[in-house]
């Protein structure tokens, strides 16, 4: 467990509406639900994270003054959690394009945290769903919406619906039906791709089923000390009406959405922009990254929620990119070094948790007014952009989409990527381009220079679909805040570009107007003009050139205007599904097998007798592969403590303090090993550690498998 302070000097609020609410004695707390919280509230009770459930309206009523009524608010809202963890072992990671990360187990699982805003007089909705992935893909994005569709008809559409990603670094590749993102996994997942749509589509439809009368409150806090803008050279050539808006060259903004209900915090939505890199390109464990960790630790490490437990959860809080394209977690940029990184991932998440639950205390803006949405695709390949959003007096158009040498290198101060290749110039890849590409394209050179082509991806997607070029943006408003749905990595400046753009057109502050990154497929970067011309990673992955930008902006001020003005807007040329012509090299399992003289689930290496809080468990088990059957929603471990003559859980693979990892012994046999990190505040007693898996015979479905250690104590 942390031992943190609830309120975080570094959170600091940036107006007069967000300052604190009265102090009044409060606290957050509420017996447990089952033995398997109890460890989990010892800790928090500890570290004195009891008060972040206490919202202003619960302040007031404890202080004697009358608490708003939840029956009062203009919005119903629900929220939802699902599990979206794929394969775990022998699949390609996705985030470092890295060949040789291949997963060998899991610390952290994968979820989807869904919230629908609905209007109650006109019943007009949002579903927005935040999943801890590296990227939405247009795939993903179409089975979501067909499923929601069979579901619900036409309440959850392209329109109103926005899946955006949190980046994670570490999870399982292979979810895409585009080439470009299947290299490095021996191409198409379906059991990765099948458990995140699951996922997704569950955590929509628990939270469309908790729909009730809800307040929203919007806070703004700074956040520094977490992020690090790793493309320096590039941001200091934009203008300075840009720079100025950043003199620490981050955008430090932390954007709190809070949803009460009876005057108590019933979940949350923060935004916050920082690269999902805290964990390295040398980790082979499936994990969450910082913002996945800032999420579960509010949930279950503050507010004891079991996430096997069939109850609704008493508190939802996801933590959602903003334009994080140029904004790194490491502070120090340079790439994080494995295991050092799972510090590093921990600080970053609670830095965001503290700025978030510290925002709880502030009174912040109420919100009022509609909430409403729109959607457009287009082809980006092919945008003429007028002279208005240029920023030269030139219309321009942009381009078939290019893979410049310099995003091959990949970003040096979160992980490289291919040797031989450098941010900045590329000598020869230059000269190619220059002399023969686009001598031979005029109109390439006047979209995509002065970037040295290494693979003209274009031109490739003619023979296969390589990556996306008909994309959506999407503007939702949930009363005074406005959110710009973009497939991909926006840069700080280009974000504020288009935030100034939507601010002016529908009239509000910008700081209500957030870029929302990673959202519905993936187009790669962002940047502006002037950063795409130093050519860093950033802008050699601006893939459709150096016009890019302008052409959301021009798409985004229609969305701003039609949204105004209360007109439909047509969808436009929408993404094509390609789902027919994926491709799957991945071998499959072929059979499981207990080590000689063993049986299934018994016990290679046993847990001493004895240990104290602060120390590792480890024990390792005769087991199988865990690609067999992923248990999705449910566990391959679990420590229990011994309670009144039963083993009851208290930890499970979700949990940080946890480790399970997976090797190959042999030919067919496995060795699983599980690590339990003793949290302090963890209750003297006896424990032990079970193990649940799934063995695959020569013929018919994988087979259950389990084995559980011998008991040892634990003192404090």
């Amino acid at each position: 467990m942390s031992t943190h302070p609830h309120n975080s000097p570094s959170a600091a609020a940036t107006s007069e509406e967000d300052a604190p609410a009265p102090a009044t004695p409060t606290s957050a707390g509420r017996g447990p639900n089952s033995s398997r919280r109890t460890v989990l509230r010892a800790g928090a009770a500890l570290t004195g994270l009891g008060l972040a459930g206490v919202t202003p309206s619960a302040q007031a009523a404890q202080a004697g003054r009358p608490a708003p009524a939840a029956a009062d608010s203009g919005y119903l809202v629900g929220r939802g959690i699902s599990d979206t963890t794929g394969e775990i072992a022998e699949v390609g990671m996705m985030g470092y394009g890295r060949v040789d990360q291949q997963a060998q187990g899991l610390h952290t699982r994968l979820r989807a945290r869904a919230f629908v805003f609905a209007d109650r007089e006109t019943d007009e909705r949002v579903l927005l769903v935040v999943v801890d992935t590296a990227m939405i893909f247009e795939s993903v994005h179409q089975a979501v919406l067909k499923r929601l569709g069979e579901k619900y008809g036409d309440l959850y559409t392209h329109r109103n619906v926005m899946i955006a990603a949190t980046h994670t670094h570490c999870g399982p590749g292979g979810s895409s039906h585009h080439l470009l993102y299947d290299l490095t996994t021996l191409g198409f997942h379906e059991k990765t791709f099948q458990a995140m749509t699951d996922g997704v589509v569950e955590a929509a439809t628990r939270a469309h089923e908790d729909l009730a009368p809800s307040e929203l409150t919007l806070t703004h806090a700074e956040l520094s000390g977490t992020s690090a803008n790793r493309s320096r050279e590039a941001f200091e050539r934009n203008p300075s009406e840009l720079r100025s808006h950043f003199p620490e060259a981050i955008d430090p903004q932390s954007t709190l959405l809070r949803i009460e209900r009876d005057g108590r915090a019933a979940g949350a939505v923060n935004w916050f922009a920082v690269h999902g890199t805290s964990m390295s390109g040398e980790n082979k464990l499936i994990s969450a990254d910082n913002k996945g960790y800032a999420a579960y630790h509010w949930e279950r490490e503050v507010h004891g929620e079991d996430y096997l437990a069939d109850a609704a959860p008493d508190f939802v809080s996801a933590f959602a990119q903003t334009n994080a394209g140029d904004m790194s977690p490491n502070l120090d940029l340079k790439p994080p070094t494995t295991p050092a990184d799972f510090d590093s991932t921990r600080k970053c998440g609670l830095r965001q948790y503290e700025s978030a639950a510290a925002q709880l205390d502030r009174r912040g803006t109420k919100m009022s007014g509609g909430v409403d949405s729109r959607l457009v695709y287009i082809d980006l390949s092919d945008v003429t952009v007028e002279a208005k959003y240029t920023g030269d007096g030139k219309q321009h158009k942009t381009s078939k989409p290019a893979i410049g040498a310099s995003m091959a290198a990949g970003s040096l101060e979160d992980g490289p990527a291919f040797p031989g290749f450098d941010e900045g110039e590329n000598p020869l890849w230059d000269k190619i381009s220059d002399s023969v590409i686009y001598e031979a394209s005029p109109e390439l050179r006047e979209a995509q220079a002065p970037k040295g082509i290494f693979a003209p991806v274009g031109a490739m997607n003619a023979i296969y679909p390589w990556v996306q070029e008909q994309v959506p943006v999407q503007l939702l408003r949930i009363g005074q805040l406005y959110l710009i749905g973009v497939p991909g990595e926006v840069t700080v400046c280009a974000g504020l570009r288009l935030r100034r753009t939507v601010a002016e057109t529908v009239g509000a502050d910008v700081r209500d107007v957030l870029v929302a990154g990673y959202a519905n497929s993936y187009f790669h970067y962002l940047t502006t003009p002037d950063e795409y011309d130093s050519q860093q990673y950033e802008g050699g992955s601006t893939l459709f050139g150096r016009w890019q930008l302008p052409a959301i902006q021009q798409t985004a001020d229609r969305l701003a205007r039609a949204m105004r003005d209360g007109e439909s807007l047509p969808i436009g040329p929408v993404a094509p599904d390609i789902s027919g012509k994926t491709i799957s090299l991945q071998p499959p399992i072929v059979l499981d097998a207990p080590p000689i003289s063993h049986e299934f689930g018994d016990v290679l290496t046993a847990p001493r007798a004895n240990y104290r809080t602060g120390e590792r468990v480890t024990v390792v088990f005769a087991g199988a592969h865990p690609g067999n059957v992923l248990h999705r929603g449910g566990t391959y471990l679990r420590v229990e403590q011994r309670k009144d003559g039963e083993w009851r859980t208290v930890a499970d693979d979700g949990d940080w303090s946890t480790t399970f990892r997976w090797e190959r012994y042999g030919v067919a046999a496995s060795k699983v090993t599980v690590t339990w990190d003793i949290p302090e505040g963890t209750a003297s007693g006896e424990y032990r550690i079970a193990y649940e898996g799934d063995a695959k015979p020569v013929a018919g479905a994988p087979k259950a498998i389990s084995g559980t250690s011998s008991g040892f104590t634990v003192s404090s």
